[in-house]
């Protein structure tokens, strides 16, 4: 598993987090723990996702991968709009690269599909970047297959981070097209399981049985649903964390991968 670090800001992922000197202690347990993939964004904070990573990690450990997202604007706590211009973007990932320290960003994300901006535009400025050496490989987030394919056509993409989780699966196409391409997929949200953990239902009886929390239980499933998925769950608890990735030593059935398949799905 990754670790998302959307969490480590203030409420409303808006401004500096109560206990900066906690948030950075928590990036340096992520590392010390094995985690080697680290995602944030420009828009988390905005811009104190990416600089608390820096002053926690920076210089950072050999094969770390650190993977950061550009194309949303902040007005606000909890407000997110979209502008994906490909000189804005450009601009962003300069941003991010100072920020974070780095002279090549792992993993370059376009963080959403701008209403305003053909895709093609967008990625078009992401294979600039990658060609001038600042980024390394290119993501998508919050696409469908249509737009994964038009986004084909202009650079390689390596991966597609989309919200999907036991409860939400809405994005199961996508998720088969990545399969079917062997390209990454990064579920966000992926410990959403809602009315599925109450008391007594599948997903509670499936825990119990396993000595584990619904939420571990929720991303063993997803580890084990398919080859190319990379949860990437966050907190800004270091036992939260450490919950988290004891799911990955989580070991479910047939019968219990059948019985969360059709719970997903409503059946």
């Amino acid at each position: 598993m990754g670790f998302g670090a959307m969490r480590i800001t203030g409420e409303g992922i808006w401004g500096e987090p109560d206990d900066p000197a906690a948030a950075k202690e928590l990036l340096r347990r992520v590392v010390d723990a094995g985690v080697n993939l680290i995602d944030t964004a420009d828009s988390y904070g905005p811009e104190v996702s990416e600089s608390l990573i820096a002053e926690a990690l920076a210089p950072y450990p050999d094969g770390v991968a650190i993977a950061t997202k550009g194309g949303l604007e902040r007005s606000g706590p909890g407000a997110w709009e979209r502008n994906c211009r490909p000189d804005r973007l450009k601009r962003c990932c300069d941003d991010s690269l100072r920020r974070l320290r780095l002279e090549r960003i792992d993993l370059y994300q376009l963080h959403t599909v701008d209403p305003e901006v053909p895709i093609e535009d967008s990625v078009g400025a992401l294979a600039e970047l990658q060609q001038a050496g600042k980024i390394k490989h290119i993501g998508l987030c919050n696409v469908g297959r249509r737009e994964l394919a038009r986004a084909q056509e202009i650079a390689p993409i390596v991966s597609i981070q989309n919200r999907y989780n036991l409860g939400d699966r809405d994005s199961e196409p996508v998720l088969e097209r990545c399969q079917e391409e062997g390209l990454g997929f990064l579920p966000w949200f992926p410990l959403g399981s809602g009315d599925l953990a109450r008391p007594g239902g599948a997903l509670d009886e499936v825990a119990r049985a396993h000595d584990a929390t619904p939420g571990q239980v929720a991303l063993a499933w997803l580890l084990q649903h398919s080859p190319v998925t990379l949860p990437i769950p966050g907190t800004s608890s270091i036992a939260h964390l450490e919950e988290n990735l004891q799911a990955a030593e989580l070991e479910l059935s047939d019968d219990d991968m059948a019985s969360l398949d059709g719970l997903a799905q409503g059946t």
